[in-house]
């Protein structure tokens, strides 16, 4: 074999050996899909329900992580460090989006929230129903989570507040006639504004732990602040936004560890 022949077989074997290698590697290895196109619902019944999001796509991996959302609010023990929770309220016109899952209230800028030195702005509020947190296992009729982002970190603080049925909820009565009938349909209206000082409850203690985004890509960067007080709606409120986002509660996830804190006046 000349000298030539001899270089090219040896790098024909090279090739051989660098192919089945790559080969098992790829057969070995469990490889998610791009999540473009991937759809996620709430029935665990299917196989795109909440105990399969972590499986369905690469981007989703956080949803089968150990700092997940929601939880079950129990033996949360008062932290006498904890501040109250310093929020600068501004008035946002409406901008309302169902996009399949929730209906979603997006928020002009001007509501802050401060907590622990870090300040977080308002991007928006949507609606579960029922609630995704429960309080020593109970479940309330829907919870709305406001969603503040620090733009230095990324981070989230999410205000939870729990709802309970009773009286009509003025807040919402705004809105309650202009919710998107289908999925992607929006409203949008300049001249009805509002400040969610008004669907707050009065109380502020809270209990916070850190958490996820309670959907897709369940990304564990959220600082909870559920509020201990739960606001009213009246029966026909919550059914109205029931029947467009239907049962989108994820199931309350394991703590893992985690510590729950309470902060009480």
């Amino acid at each position: 074999m000349n000298k030539s022949s001899y270089v090219n077989w040896f790098l024909g074997i090279g090739c051989l050996v660098l192919f089945a290698s790559c080969k098992d590697g790829n057969e070995n290895e469990d490889v998610l899909p791009s999540c473009t196109d991937v759809h996620w619902n709430y029935d665990n019944a299917t196989e795109d329900g909440p105990d399969h999001w972590g499986k369905l796509c690469v981007d989703y991996t956080d949803c089968s992580g150990a700092v997940q959302s929601p939880i079950n609010i129990s033996g949360a023990s008062d932290d006498a460090s904890l501040e109250s929770l310093v929020e600068v309220f501004g008035n946002s016109t409406t901008h309302i989006v169902n996009n399949g899952h929730t209906i979603q209230f997006n928020t002009d800028a001007g509501t802050t929230l401060t907590y622990k030195g870090v300040t977080y702005t308002l991007l928006q509020f949507h609606t579960h129903t029922p609630s995704e947190h429960t309080v020593n296992g109970v479940s309330y009729d829907m919870e709305v989570h406001f969603v503040h982002k620090n733009e230095s970190t990324g981070k989230l603080a999410v205000i939870g507040v729990l709802v309970n049925e009773g009286a009509d909820n003025a807040f919402l009565d705004h809105f309650i006639h202009h919710l998107p009938a289908t999925a992607d349909a929006k409203y949008d209206d300049a001249a009805l504004s509002f400040s969610i000082a008004d669907f707050l409850p009065a109380n502020k203690n809270y209990f916070t732990y850190g958490g996820s985004l309670t959907t897709p890509p369940c990304s564990e960067i959220v600082t909870w602040l559920v509020l201990e007080t739960p606001v009213e709606a009246s029966h026909a409120q919550i059914e109205d936004f029931h029947a467009l986002e239907h049962s989108n509660n994820r199931p309350v996830q394991d703590l893992h560890g985690r510590t729950i804190k309470r902060f009480h006046m």
